[in-house]
Order: C-alpha cells, then sequence, then structure tokens
C-alpha cells in the first residue's frame, strides 16, 4: 500500500453514536503508534501483525472505558506465539493524549509459514481493568477462538460482558513517499448495549462460547443485523487510507442512522517503566535473593519488555534489606 504524508487524524480514536440504532462505536488510525512499538523489537512478519492487531483492538476499547489508569489486553497461548501483551493509559491531564505499549513472547523455532493465528495455539484471551491506587483490579477471561484476535474480543465481550460488539479492522505496511516501509492500522468498534442474553439469565444453551447474535433479538436483532451489513461495505483503504476522514467514513457508512460524532482521543506510544519501578519492584527480595540476581559483573540488570530501556544497579542498593540499612 502507497499513501501521502500524515494527516491530522492519524493516532487518534473518534468516539461515535448511531442514534437511530442507539449504538455507539468508535474509528481508530494508527500510524506512529505502531512504528513506535514495532521498533523496539525485531519481530517476525507474522509476530508484527499479532502485534498490531492486538494494539489496534487496545486503542478501541480503552477509549470506550471511563478508565482513570490503565488498561490491559492479553493473549497465553501454548503456540509458538505464548504471550501478547498491550496496555492503554488513560490521559492523567485533560487533553493529554492516551499512551499504548505492546510486546509479544514467542519461540522462533516453532514459527511458520502458516497465517498469523495460527502461530498462537490453545489458550485465552484476557482484558484487564486496573483504576489505580485503592482499587482492586478487575480481570475478565475467555476462550481463544474463531480466526482472528478481533473474533477473540467479539467473544470476550459477547461471554464476558453480554455486550454485542463487532471489530472491522485493517493493518499492514505501507509506503509513503520519501519514508521507509512502516505498519499503519485503522478499525472501526460497533458495540450495542442490550439485556443480558436469556441464555446467559437462564443458564442454558449449549455451553459454546457466546457471540454477538446471541445477545439481541426482536428489533435490536434487525438494528444490529443492518448497522452490520453496512459495515461489511467498508474497505481496507476506507479503514486504513489517507484519503478518507473518520468523520467522512462515518457519513458514507452509516448516514441513514443518525451518526454523532464526539472529540477524538490522541494516543501516542509510551511506557511508563523507570529506574524507580524497578527498584520498588525488587524491594520485596531479601539480599540473599538479590545476590542470586546479581551478574558475573557485580551488578543487578533488569530489561524493560515494551519499550527495551536497559537498568543497571547497584546490588548494594536494592532489596528491602538495603531499604532498611538506607533508613537507619
Amino acid at each position: 500500500m502507497t499513501f501521502g504524508p500524515k494527516l491530522a487524524w492519524d493516532d487518534s480514536v473518534l468516539p461515535f453514536q448511531l442514534d437511530v440504532p442507539d449504538m455507539r462505536g468508535r474509528v481508530a488510525r494508527l500510524d506512529g503508534v505502531l512504528d513506535g512499538i514495532l521498533s523496539q523489537h525485531d519481530y517476525p512478519a507474522q509476530v508484527e501483525a499479532l502485534v498490531a492487531e492486538m494494539t489496534l483492538l487496545t486503542a478501541l476499547i480503552g477509549q470506550t472505558i471511563k478508565l482513570r489508569w490503565k488498561l490491559s489486553l492479553q493473549v497465553q497461548s501454548k503456540g509458538a506465539v505464548r504471550m501478547i501483551a498491550t496496555d492503554y493509559f488513560a490521559p492523567q491531564v485533560e487533553g493529554e493524549p492516551a499512551r499504548i505499549r505492546a510486546y509479544a513472547s514467542f519461540d522462533r523455532e516453532r514459527l511458520t509459514g502458516a497465517p498469523a493465528m495460527e502461530q498462537i495455539g490453545e489458550g485465552y484471551f484476557a482484558i484487564l481493568i486496573d483504576q489505580g491506587k485503592g482499587t482492586a483490579p478487575y480481570q475478565g477471561i475467555t476462550p481463544l477462538t474463531g480466526g482472528t484476535l478481533s473474533d477473540c474480543a467479539e467473544a470476550y465481550f459477547a461471554q464476558s460482558e453480554q455486550l454485542p460488539t463487532r471489530f472491522s479492522l485493517s493493518f499492514g505496511l505501507s509506503t509513503e513517499p520519501g519514508a521507509a516501509e512502516h505498519w499503519r492500522a485503522g478499525g472501526i468498534m460497533l458495540q450495542h448495549m442490550p439485556k443480558a442474553s436469556p441464555f446467559v439469565a437462564e443458564q442454558t444453551g449449549s455451553g459454546d462460547v457466546l457471540r454477538a447474535p446471541d445477545l439481541v433479538d426482536g428489533s435490536e436483532e434487525e438494528n444490529w443485523n443492518r448497522v452490520n451489513i453496512l459495515l461489511d461495505t467498508v474497505d481496507e483503504l476506507e479503514l486504513i487510507g489517507p484519503a478518507l476522514p473518520p468523520t467522512d467514513l462515518l457519513v458514507r457508512l452509516f448516514h441513514e442512522e443518525s451518526p454523532r460524532v464526539y472529540d477524538a482521543q490522541a494516543v501516542r506510544f509510551g511506557c511508563t517503566c523507570s529506574e524507580d519501578r524497578v527498584r520498588q519492584t525488587l524491594s520485596i527480595y531479601s539480599a540473599s535473593d538479590i545476590e542470586k540476581m546479581t551478574t558475573d559483573d557485580g551488578r543487578v540488570t533488569a530489561d524493560c519488555q515494551f519499550c527495551g530501556a536497559q537498568y543497571d544497579l547497584d546490588p548494594a542498593t536494592v532489596g528491602f534489606e538495603a531499604a532498611q540499612a538506607q533508613g537507619e
């Protein structure tokens, strides 16, 4: 794909509402965010694609939550790609961008030439919400299902939250005139807020993982199906390309549903790691534990898996015994 120069709506999430069917949604465009995330690592192409998809899902989902601190998405599996983890940090000051970081753990020798999702084996998809100090973190888990990570996210919302949810995503490498090839992503999230499915309320049914159509009936089902048919008409360039602003895209897709847009949220690549956080993590260990972590060069080292930052510490200054000695 070849695109023009960077545009104002890159690296942003636009909230919208469809008044006629009473649905909400988000349109996301990611450019520099993915470059910031993926440039920290030397991932094979299939792993890059999975991280790109997971990052796009994180941007879309994170903006729907009244979040004070952090949303995390995780995939844990028995496949060649063992884990994918993303974090979305809410802005601490109004007007600031949200921050996203992501990384993947994988066994390079087990990777094959098969499509990206086939590198993931049996496992689960999880969403974690941490509102910060003084609150209990929330975690919801659903089995990995379907042929994409967005299928897993849709199943999560149906199974754990009883919210009919649909994603339409596009991501891939693009080339801009005079610029290096880089990843770019765009997508739409739709969500209907219904009553819980009767299958959930009565604890009946087949026991299979729920899907969005299981949660709507009557006029809600008609509305859901109609809006999804409209969403199915979107093409890759409309989601990811530079020629169509998100507002125009919504009008093109949903003009009969009275789309209403709100203020866009900027997103940036960002990591919260720091030497103080590393020291805090190590503060639970005794001097003997710290000694076991000490390298032959007499240092304690730590690497951030998200951004690649490296920390080199004096073992005499870390651990709870060192903290006690400094407090004397």
